[in-house]
C-alpha cells in the first residue's frame, strides 16, 4: 500500500506518503494565494524524499473541504486527474475531520472545529471526544454557532474569533500526515488511527455557498434620458 494525500482546504498546503504503516514523506507550506502552484512540485518533493514513483501508488486522499473555492478546487481536481491517469481509486474526506482526529487526543469532551471562511465567518463542525462528528459541517458567523461558546475549538476558529469559543486546541490546520493515516486505516493499513476514524467520501468538493467570483451578467441597457 502507498497512499498519497494532500489538503488544500485553508491556507495551508499539506501533502504526506504513508505506506499503511507509516508516513514515509511529507511537506507543508502556509501561502494561501499559491495552491495551485505549489501543490505538484510539493507531490513530486515527497515522492523523491520516499524514492518512489507514481507507478507504485496505490489510492490517492484528498481533503474535501468545506474550504474556499480556488483552494480547494486545486487539490480536488489535482486528485482526480492523478486516479484517472494512475487508475487508482481517490478518496475524499472532510477536512475538519482530519483537523478532529488530530485534536481529539486533547479533548476532555465534546469539542468543535473551526476554520477560516471569510467575510467573518467559519466552516464549523462539532465532534465527540472521540472526534466522530456530531453536527456540521457548516458555514456561520462564530458567535451564531450554537453552543460553541465554552467549547474547546481546533483550527483557527478559534485564533481568529476567540470571544465566540473556548480555549484552542489541536492543529490549526488539516495535516495531510492525519489524512493518509485515516485512509490508510480504513483501507486496511495497519497505521494507528482515531478509534472512529473520519468516513471516506467521493472526491466532491463541499463549497458550502457559492464562489465570491461570478460570472458577469448581461450588459445594462442604457435608456434615453
Amino acid at each position: 500500500m502507498l497512499v498519497v494525500g494532500f489538503d488544500t482546504a485553508t491556507p495551508a498546503v499539506s501533502v504526506a506518503l504513508h505506506d499503511g504503516m507509516r508516513v514515509v514523506s511529507e511537506a507543508f507550506a502556509a501561502d494561501g494565494r499559491r495552491h495551485g502552484e505549489l501543490l505538484a512540485p510539493m507531490i513530486a518533493k515527497v515522492m523523491a524524499g520516499a524514492g518512489a514513483s507514481r507507478a507504485d501508488l496505490t489510492a490517492v486522499a484528498v481533503g474535501a473541504g468545506p474550504g474556499p473555492y480556488t483552494g480547494l478546487r486545486a487539490g480536488v481536481v489535482t486528485a482526480r486527474v492523478l486516479g484517472a491517469v494512475l487508475g487508482i481509486p481517490v478518496h475524499g474526506v472532510c477536512s475538519l475531520d482530519v483537523i478532529a482526529a488530530g485534536a481529539a487526543a486533547e479533548a476532555d469532551g465534546e469539542f468543535l472545529v473551526a476554520t477560516d471562511a471569510r467575510r467573518k465567518e467559519v466552516y464549523w463542525a462539532r465532534y465527540d471526544a472521540a472526534g466522530a462528528r456530531l453536527a456540521g459541517p457548516g458555514v456561520d458567523r462564530a458567535v451564531s454557532i450554537a453552543g460553541a461558546a465554552g467549547l474547546p475549538v481546533a483550527g483557527t476558529g478559534g485564533q481568529l474569533y476567540p470571544e465566540a469559543f473556548g480555549p484552542v486546541i489541536g492543529p490549526a490546520y488539516p495535516d495531510a500526515r492525519t489524512l493518509c493515516g485515516v485512509v490508510a486505516g480504513q483501507l486496511g493499513g495497519r497505521a494507528p488511527q482515531p478509534s472512529r476514524a473520519a468516513p471516506l467520501l467521493a472526491a466532491e468538493p463541499l463549497y458550502l455557498r457559492r464562489p465570491d467570483a461570478r460570472e458577469p451578467g448581461p450588459p445594462k441597457r442604457v435608456t434615453p434620458s
